[in-house]
């Protein structure tokens, strides 16, 4: 399988690109929000650092969230759009799950729960099961909330786990496998390669509204 991957959930803007079972060639920069102009520079040079073409293409993978409601945006919107044109497959992989698949390459075979910052004082979170499997979907709620939902050997990885140690102490640092809010690009990779077909095309992940809303009734008076 010849794959690119896209993760513009949140600070960074990363591209990764395997051919079969090469090592992938990776391109991440933390942009802030310059995803839009560095995405599709990066995805050329990785093509090209792989030596593919876009028509060689089998998928696209892309973050689908939760993360940035503008970011997320723009890589599903790149990664549709590339699958439109070359006919390659477009598949969406949530960032939750790609934390928990790098806390399992660390650490091997073990139940995670995969929490991200929210704001507003909350988190995003998900629990997998030891082979990776979704114990139930992604959600916002209070730290507390998902403390609640650590089972004896459940590790912590994202984020998130600063936001669990006030609540847990000293053992949600000995629980805590990494802190990243930046999807790995390699993991990433491995899911995409080990996902199903596609029955329909990537859309955003929101768990709540976003931040900015319309300001209906500062409407002036005509």
């Amino acid at each position: 399988m010849k794959l690119l991957a896209i993760d513009t959930a949140f600070e960074a803007c990363s591209v990764a690109v395997a051919a079969d079972d090469a090592a992938a060639v990776i391109r991440s920069e933390v942009v802030d929000r310059a995803h839009a102009e560095r995405l599709m520079p990066m995805i050329r040079e990785a093509m090209d650092a792989a030596g593919l073409a876009f028509a060689d293409l089998d998928r696209i993978a892309v973050t689908v969230g939760p993360g940035s409601f503008t970011g997320l945006r723009i890589g599903i919107a790149a990664a549709r759009g590339l699958a439109l044109v070359t006919g390659a497959e477009a598949v969406g992989i949530g960032t939750l799950a790609v934390h928990a698949e790098q806390a399992r390459a660390e650490l091997g075979a073990c139940p995670i729960l995969a929490v991200l910052v929210a704001g507003r004082g909350d988190v995003y979170g998900q629990n997998f099961a030891a082979d990776g499997r979704e114990e139930g979907p992604a959600e916002a709620g209070s730290p507390a909330a998902f403390a609640r939902r650590l089972g004896a050997n459940t590790l912590i990885a994202g984020s998130g786990a600063d936001a669990l140690a006030s609540v847990l102490g000293k053992e949600a640092e000995a629980r805590t496998v990494h802190r990243r809010s930046v999807p790995d690009p390699a993991a990433l990779v491995r899911l995409a390669r080990a996902a199903p077909p596609p029955m329909v095309p990537p859309r955003p992940l929101y768990l709540r509204p976003p931040d900015a809303r319309p300001q209906h009734a500062a409407v002036a008076r005509r």
